[in-house]
């Protein structure tokens, strides 16, 4: 692959969003472990010698990918929350997420559940940080079934998350989207049944 030349003054950051985006594919394709210095190299098109310009460790340009991820999310639900006045249909904004990621569900599975998976059977501290995404995610479940009155929410939003991650895993492992398709139209069902009391006091 061609190797891009070193940044012009001023070009620095967008070499660096770059790097975290040739990694982010790379983590979430290839797994963490399984992708080298070299590999992010080669797919952001930047000599490797440049990168400790930019990225001390690998370590440090995972704390990029999980922060760039987080603001993702952040911005991805503030527009939910904007668009939606229903808290149900901010819900089924989460179902329509997984639904429009079939293909990368299949191949890769869940991006939040395989880098958290991944990183806690050695990696404690970076696994603390990746699960930011999903604290992220289960806090704002809990507003959403708050306001439909669900007085235990945020027990509601944990059992949610991990009724979403297990169909993620399913999938994946049997390459199977009826399965998917099947349990998503039953999660949909599930937030119509939820009743409506108004915001638990």
């Amino acid at each position: 692959m061609a190797k891009k030349p070193h940044p012009a003054p001023g070009q620095g950051e967008t070499v660096r969003r770059e790097i975290v985006e040739a990694a982010n594919r790379l983590f979430y394709h290839r797994g963490y472990n399984q992708t080298s210095f070299t590999d992010i190299a080669e797919a952001a098109g930047i000599p490797r010698g440049n990168f400790y310009y930019y990225f001390r460790s690998k370590d440090d340009i995972l704390g990029a990918v999980i922060d760039a991820r987080i603001e993702r999310i952040r911005a991805m639900l503030a527009e939910w929350d904007a668009a939606e006045p229903d808290p149900r249909l901010r819900l089924k904004r989460f179902a329509q997420m997984i639904r429009g990621s079939e293909k990368d569900l299949l191949r890769y599975g869940c991006p939040m559940g395989s880098l958290n998976i991944e990183l806690g059977k050695a990696q404690p501290a970076l696994k603390a940080r990746a699960k930011k995404m999903f604290d992220l995610f289960i806090d704002w479940l809990a507003r959403q079934l708050a306001a439909l009155g669900q007085a235990d929410a945020s027990r509601l939003a944990l059992q949610a998350m991990g009724r979403v991650q297990g169909v993620a895993v399913m999938t994946q492992v049997y390459g199977d989207r009826e399965f998917m398709r099947a349990q998503l139209a039953e999660f949909d069902a599930w937030i119509e049944s939820l009743p409506a009391q108004g915001p638990a006091k």
